[in-house]
């Protein structure tokens, strides 16, 4: 199932790539979003301001986001600018308030995406309207459940959409505040030749000094564009201080990103499976590193109680059973026995 073509003004197949859409997580003032705008204005290809209305917080006592009366404000930003604007919804209600205040573009967010009576009564609410809808991939690293809310949407009659990879949170996410895990939005254009599919470098990341290698990396391998977080004055940010950035450093940022030209089928293939293979070293790495950990806690414990590092008949029956698993996973024996008994070595090193 893929959105059959009927697109508007709002749509981003309309308009050039890369697409660029920048604002600060949380509106918190007049001033603040005003400010960021202004200073915002003039980045090339940036199409549209983003803010947050209603924030979804685990806890109840954060910072929640301003409401409705933000929409007031966010029209001055569109008068004064000239940009679209951009806010995430979670509930019907959210849709009904932006339609009203003519905002272009909305949002349905991690939480959210995976709420199919929750997408199915924000869709009504849409329904027949010229606003872009786009669709965060959810915090699980589950293909189906981003898609599946892509295709509720397009069921519903709403086909002026986007993806926004927001990246997922799994055990081995670090560095990153979520791991980009590349392939499945690869998997998701696969699914949907014809949507629009952007990054979010700002929640993959969590820190700003990550946004210009994550943002290379979203635009080498072919995506439509960046959703970026900017503040006027982010050390200062009422929510997700660590990765917005001020508009000068994402002008700094932007413009030092290669914008590549298309690549052929088989380059551009052998980026995305290059890509995946240095996102798994990486995850094969912190793994390794939490055993070795792992292991020289097991030395402490050992020297306390005064036992050898080397206990032959743990290793034995170790080996064994690791050799088995990698078979019904088709790993040769022999490939299982090397890893591992360089594995053993390290651990025995650090327990000594």
């Amino acid at each position: 199932m893929k959105p059959d073509g009927a697109m508007n003004n709002n749509s981003f197949n309309n308009i050039e790539r890369p697409v660029l859409i920048a604002g600060p997580c949380a509106v918190e003032s007049r001033e603040q979003i005003i400010q960021t705008a202004e200073a915002l204005s003039g980045i090339p290809y940036l199409y549209a301001f983003r803010a947050g209305l209603w924030k979804p917080r685990t806890r109840p006592g954060d910072f929640e986001g301003v409401g409705e009366q933000g929409l007031d404000w966010l029209h001055e930003v569109k008068i004064r600018t000239g940009l679209k604007l951009a806010v995430e919804i979670a509930i019907p209600a959210h849709a009904d308030a932006c339609l009203k205040a003519g905002v272009d573009i909305v949002w349905i967010g991690a939480r959210t995406v995976v709420s199919p009576f929750v997408v199915d009564e924000i869709a009504a609410v849409l329904k027949g309207s010229e606003v872009c809808v786009m669709v965060k991939n959810p915090v699980n690293p589950d293909l189906s459940l981003w898609a599946g809310g892509i295709e509720r949407l397009i069921k519903n009659g709403i086909t002026n959409l986007a993806a926004v990879h927001r990246g997922f949170d799994v055990y081995y996410s670090k560095p990153y505040r979520n791991m980009p895990l590349w392939e499945i939005p690869i998997e998701l254009k696969s699914n949907f030749p014809d949507l629009p599919i952007l990054c979010d470098p700002s929640h993959i990341g969590g820190q700003r000094n990550y946004l210009n290698r994550i943002s290379q990396k979203a635009f080498d391998l072919g995506m439509d564009g960046l959703m970026v977080e900017s503040h006027i004055d982010p050390d200062n940010a009422l929510t997700d201080v660590a990765q917005q950035v001020s508009p000068d450093e994402l002008k700094q940022i932007f413009s030092h990103l290669m914008i590549r030209g298309q690549q052929g089928e088989t380059d551009s293939l052998l980026e995305k499976y290059r890509t995946s293979i240095d996102e798994l070293d990486e995850q094969l790495l912190e793994i390794l590193s939490k055993r070795m950990k792992v292991a020289g806690m097991i030395g402490h414990l050992k020297k306390e109680n005064n036992l050898a590092p080397y206990q032959p008949e743990r290793w034995k029956e170790l080996l064994k059973d690791r050799m088995r698993k990698g078979g019904v996973l088709q790993l040769s024996e022999e490939f299982v026995k090397k890893v591992f008994e360089s594995i053993h070595m390290e651990s025995i090193s650090r327990q000594e």
